[in-house]
């Protein structure tokens, strides 16, 4: 995709009030390794934008949840409406999904090149983040570890932009590719059965953390059961063992996939769980905010 295409189309909604945007594809044609042209070869952003006036010039790309099988709504455009009431741009993203045949690294192309598209507006973006929960959280831990400069060489301009994120939000997510800790569905959805052992490593997000990786926001809950704690625990203690800043919450109550509510049905202006308003001070501290 040409890059004034991109910038024009993300310029074009920056008078927006409320409400999503037009969701703006990744690649004007086939996107790499597409398996068709159905709605789900086609992965989009969908912006909320800050009212006008309003913005901080932080964005965040967001990854749903759904265990490489599905896009949960309210772990897309519940916390995108949150975010851009609070003066963050969010972009959704629908990365392709294991359900319809697709396999790493397609998910991970994704996630990069969302994140080279809202980075390629420089003049409104200045920092771009990435969010994800459980499966969605593993995608963005994935993106947070495994990140280059972009291709200088490149014909496609929006290539050439970086694909390191500023900073990164994981909800309940997804760690480890290790059995007994992992989750089983969103495994198998990423490698399919019986994946090479080299592969599992290289997706055990706590495996891959360097001294480049971006500072990030980690948030589980005691109770969860379909994606154990644990996996929160090894990327902290991985982050500080690199020296990478983090802020990390684990709160006693709560079952996987809460998002932003105490429970799964959408959230009341005055029911935003404790992890929301946590996460705005955090973006605070940094001056992201």
């Amino acid at each position: 995709m040409k890059l004034a295409l991109v910038l024009a189309s993300l310029l074009s909604l920056s008078t927006l009030h409320a409400g999503p945007g037009a969701p703006i594809r990744l690649w004007a044609g086939d996107a790499p390794g597409a398996l068709g042209q159905a709605e789900h070869d086609i992965p989009t952003l969908t912006p909320y934008l800050p009212a006008a006036g309003t913005g901080t010039g932080t964005a965040i790309v967001i990854c749903p949840g759904g265990g490489y099988g599905g896009l949960a709504g309210h772990e897309g455009e519940g916390y995108a409406n949150y975010l851009a009431k609070n003066g963050v741009a969010a972009f959704v993203l629908k990365y392709r999904l294991g359900s319809k045949g697709y396999r790493h690294p397609v998910m991970l192309g994704d996630a990069q090149r969302a994140i080279r598209t809202v980075r390629a507006d420089a003049s409104q973006f200045k920092r771009v983040g990435i969010m994800g929960s459980s499966a969605g959280g593993h995608l963005a831990s994935t993106a947070i570890t495994h990140f280059d400069a972009g291709n200088a060489a490149a014909t496609d301009a929006v290539e050439k932009v970086s694909c390191r994120p500023d900073f990164g939000i994981l909800c309940y997510a997804v760690i480890t590719m290790e059995d007994g800790v992992t989750h089983g569905g969103s495994k198998n959805n990423l490698l399919g059965k019986d994946p090479d052992p080299k592969l599992v490593e290289y997706l055990s997000s706590e495996k891959q953390v360097t001294k480049e990786t971006p500072p990030c926001f980690v948030w589980s809950t005691q109770e969860d059961k379909a994606v154990p704690v644990e996996n929160s625990l090894r990327f902290v203690s991985a982050l500080q063992k690199a020296g990478i800043a983090w802020d990390f919450h684990v709160y006693q109550k709560g079952p996987h996939g809460i998002g932003l509510s105490s429970g799964k049905n959408g959230v009341a202006a005055d029911d935003v769980h404790p992890w929301g308003k946590d996460l705005l001070f955090w973006l605070k501290q940094n001056g992201w905010l």
